[in-house]
């Protein structure tokens, strides 16, 4: 088996009607890391910063992503600062989407992460589906 780029990533995510593009990040993150841990929004983060809930309570978000083979470890994401996640969890890598790609919060982490040798990795979103477009679909 070939070696892995990375011993343990960390990604995040609300994870809310989980979907292939879900899945997607998590089988790319697990391709480049031999552990990885993933932090699921709690109900409350969402609230605060997307000012609405996720229609799956956080308790049954984290078992479902717990389910998924490509995931080692499960974690509640209680904040958004990545810089305390990495001091709680010492990851070496974070996968995050693309369009997060030159955002200033994550200018800021990336330069925190350099000061000590974590790499951020951004990937991009898979086309055509999101939460989102999911309620809508099941609305129509």
């Amino acid at each position: 088996m070939k070696e892995k780029q990375y011993k343990v990533g960390y990604t995040t995510g609300v994870f809310d009607l989980f979907h292939v593009g879900h899945l997607n990040i998590l089988k790319r993150a697990k391709e480049q890391c031999e552990y990885l841990i993933v932090g699921v929004s709690t109900d409350e983060l969402v609230m605060k910063y997307k000012n609405k809930l996720p229609v799956i309570p956080h308790n049954e978000r984290m078992e479902i992503v717990e389910g998924i083979k490509y995931v080692n470890e499960v974690v509640p994401q209680t904040n958004r600062d990545k810089f305390l996640a990495w001091e709680l969890l010492q990851f070496d890598v974070m996968f995050v989407g693309d369009d997060w790609k030159g955002n200033a919060l994550f200018n800021e982490v990336e330069k925190k992460f350099n000061m000590v040798g974590a790499d951020i990795i951004y990937f991009p979103y898979t086309q055509g589906v999101s939460s989102t477009l999911v309620k809508q679909k099941i609305t129509l």
